[in-house]
C-alpha cells in the first residue's frame, strides 16, 4: 500500500461547501446572497457590468434561474439589463459572499494567478472588506428578473437610542 500524498492529506477545498452553507443561510433567513467574482480566465459573466476585474453577482432564486452550486463551478441564468445572460463562474474566483442587507458573510483569497498578478502592480486595487462589515459600496449593478432598475442601496443604520413604532394609515 502506498502512503497518501500531500494534497490526499488536505483533502478537497472547503470554498464551495462553505459557499453553499453561507448561500443557504442567507435564503432560509430572507437576505439575498451576492457573490463577488474575481473575473479571469473561465469567467463567464456579462463584462460591461466588470470593474477593476471585479463583478458582483445577485445569487439569490428570485435573480436566477438553473442554480447550480457545484464543487467546480457556480453556474445560474440572470437577466442583465433585460436580457437573459448564462453565468459560470469557477469556485475559486468567488472571493466572497455576503447577505446584501447586512453584510454578513465570508471572503475568500484571490485565485492564484490573481494573487500573484497583484503582487506585480504598483498601485493597490481596493480590496473587499471582511465579514461582518458593509459591503462594497461601488458594486457593480447585480443579475435580477424582477425588472431592470439598479438593486437599491442597503437600509441605513438604525438611529441609536430607545426605538419607536409609527403608525401608518
Amino acid at each position: 500500500m502506498t502512503p497518501p500524498n500531500a494534497s490526499d492529506s488536505q483533502g478537497t477545498s472547503t470554498r464551495p461547501y462553505l459557499i453553499r452553507a453561507l448561500h443557504d443561510w442567507c435564503t432560509d433567513n430572507g437576505f439575498t446572497p451576492y457573490l463577488a467574482v474575481h473575473v479571469g480566465p473561465g469567467v463567464q459573466v456579462p463584462m460591461e457590468y466588470v470593474k477593476n476585474n471585479e463583478i458582483v453577482l445577485n445569487a439569490g432564486f428570485e435573480a436566477t434561474s438553473g442554480m447550480k452550486l457545484g464543487n467546480e463551478f457556480i453556474e445560474f441564468k440572470a437577466r442583465f439589463g433585460g436580457v437573459a445572460r448564462e453565468i459560470v463562474v469557477p469556485v475559486d474566483h468567488v472571493v466572497a459572499i455576503y447577505a446584501r442587507e447586512n453584510g454578513q458573510g465570508m471572503a475568500f483569497p484571490m485565485p492564484v494567478e490573481a494573487a500573484e498578478a497583484a503582487l506585480t502592480e504598483e498601485a493597490p486595487k481596493p480590496g473587499l472588506r471582511l465579514a461582518g462589515t458593509e459591503p462594497p459600496a461601488e458594486a457593480a449593478p447585480t443579475a435580477s428578473d424582477a425588472d431592470d432598475e439598479p438593486t437599491p442601496p442597503a437600509p441605513p443604520s438604525p438611529p441609536a437610542g430607545r426605538p419607536s413604532l409609527k403608525r401608518v394609515k
